[in-house]
């Protein structure tokens, strides 16, 4: 009769030869030679996605291992990936979470703590800066939590907030943190959004979900995006610069004040921070009077916040520390991905404007980006390639959307576009004016909402794949100038 142990390694090496059969579309699109077991791609036939999971047997032996154990809840997978991000940042803490949107709304509900200084302190009806263009749920916890969102424009050549108009957003009293995402893995200036923190003793929140591996330097100093906040959160679902399938983080930069909040909004709201299945870390478990319970009532009972419950499966993190250890390919790839994209669509500037890196002034073929006069500079980790149509151009973006559509190559816009002009944040201007701010036009965000697109750069793309997208969208631009139609 087979142990135990026999069992569960006979199962695991099963399970790496059915994933390796079955699972092999999902392999990187870098492997060659023996290692790339991919199937052949076959133009206008196999879909190039914009992003998705990619994985190997490895993590598939991961999570069906972890699963035969069947703890489940969040433990010991789960504090292996935590240190290990939080190494990989050079941060003091990652907290795992069920998805970078939860990840978002515990960053900002930790703000809104009693236990932080009133002159710090998130209250209703304080301010968030923030910008108009992107993901919903950047912005989203800010009203849920009851603070108002101050929207600014932003760039639709970096795609991120243009802060020029910071100091008109700000109120004393009133303004308590800025809130911005890194769009599509391009930093975004901050350089000016730290220096205005400091100055205003204000609170800096990076979303950094589109980012992980992103590096900025300022002076002498490079580090990576999600490191220069006081808070920063990660997103892990498929498209993500690695996957738990679903799953995000929430990074406590330097204050580890701020990981008990963001722990206990994060795990019911409870004031202990025992982990599961442990008690009395704190030893004094029954020696605790807090609000108006008896004194000596059990501390792993006390709710110090009104939290939620937004732990992932311990699963997820088996198989988020085989991706971890993928993560630095990956980064390259996608860099790598960005740069044959940029180089293959270069002729066509007279239909399309690209997207620089925030700090970039321009781009050749010969030397690369050029760079503006702060000595800042950005290294990014592309979550996509974002083309923006020109108004001039004989064809509009949703053109461009139903051709790559018809090729079967994946595209999105940016996201939700200018945010203000989504129905749930129409009716709330409707229903509540004073519910959020906007300072100056939107000219910018609007320009992202009717001419941008982006497709992939995500490290399952193959060689042939890219070529292919370059290939499409030469050929359509081509047929659509005045040139051709005649």
């Amino acid at each position: 009769m087979n142990t135990p142990e026999e069992l569960k390694s006979e199962i695991l090496r099963l399970t790496r030869e059915y994933a390796a059969r079955v699972h092999a579309a999902q392999r990187p699109g870098y492997e060659t030679g023996d290692a790339s077991r991919r199937p052949a791609f076959v133009p206008g036939e196999t879909i190039v996605p914009y992003a998705g999971r990619v994985f190997t047997e490895d993590e598939v032996e991961a999570g069906v291992g972890s699963m035969l154990d069947f703890w489940l809840t969040l433990g010991k997978e789960g504090d292996v990936f935590e240190a290990r991000l939080a190494r990989f940042l050079g941060i003091k803490r990652s907290l795992l979470v069920n998805s970078g949107s939860s990840a978002n709304l515990l960053a900002v509900s930790a703000l809104t703590s009693h236990k932080l200084p009133d002159e710090r302190r998130l209250r209703p009806g304080d301010e968030v800066i923030t910008c108009a263009a992107g993901f919903p749920t950047t912005v989203a916890p800010i009203i849920q939590t009851g603070a108002v969102p101050v929207f600014l424009d932003n760039n639709p050549v970096t795609g991120n907030a243009d802060l020029a108009a910071l100091e008109e957003a700000y109120v004393p009293g009133k303004t308590k943190a800025l809130m911005f995402a890194h769009t599509l893995g391009n930093p975004f200036d901050l350089r000016i959004a730290t220096e205005f923190c400091r100055r205003h003793d204000l609170w800096l929140i990076e979303d950094n979900c589109d980012a992980l591996g992103c590096t900025y330097k300022l002076g002498d100093t490079t580090q990576p995006t999600g490191t220069w906040g006081d808070l920063s959160t990660q997103s892990f679902y498929p498209p993500h610069h690695l996957t738990l399938g679903e799953g995000g983080a929430v990074n406590v930069v330097r204050d580890m004040k701020l990981k008990v909040l963001v722990e206990s909004f994060r795990d019911w709201g409870r004031d202990c921070w025992c982990a599961s299945g442990m008690d009395n870390t704190c030893r004094k478990r029954f020696g605790w009077q807090l609000g108006e319970l008896p004194a000596g009532y059990d501390h792993k009972y006390i709710y110090s916040h009104l939290g939620y419950n937004l732990k992932p499966l311990d699963p997820q993190a088996a198989i988020g520390c085989c991706q971890l250890d993928k993560l630095p390919a990956f980064v390259e790839a996608r860099k790598n991905n960005w740069e044959t994209l940029r180089r293959g669509l270069a002729p066509l500037e007279e239909f399309f404007e690209f997207s620089l890196p925030t700090h970039a002034t321009g781009w050749s073929a010969d030397d690369g980006f050029t760079w503006d006069e702060t000595g800042c500079r950005v290294d990014c980790s592309w979550f996509g390639f974002m083309l923006l149509v020109r108004p001039d151009a004989p064809f509009s973006r949703t053109d461009v959307a139903r051709m790559l559509d018809g090729a079967k190559i994946g595209n999105r816009m940016l996201f939700g576009g200018n945010l203000l002009r989504q129905p749930a944040f129409v009716q709330l201007r409707r229903e509540r004016p004073e519910a959020l701010r906007v300072v100056n036009g939107m000219a910018g965000a609007d320009r992202i909402m009717n001419e941008a697109i982006f497709i992939g750069v995500y490290p399952g793309l193959t060689p042939a794949m890219l070529d292919y997208m370059v290939e499409r969208i030469t050929a359509f631009a081509r047929s659509q100038s005045p040139a051709a139609v005649r």
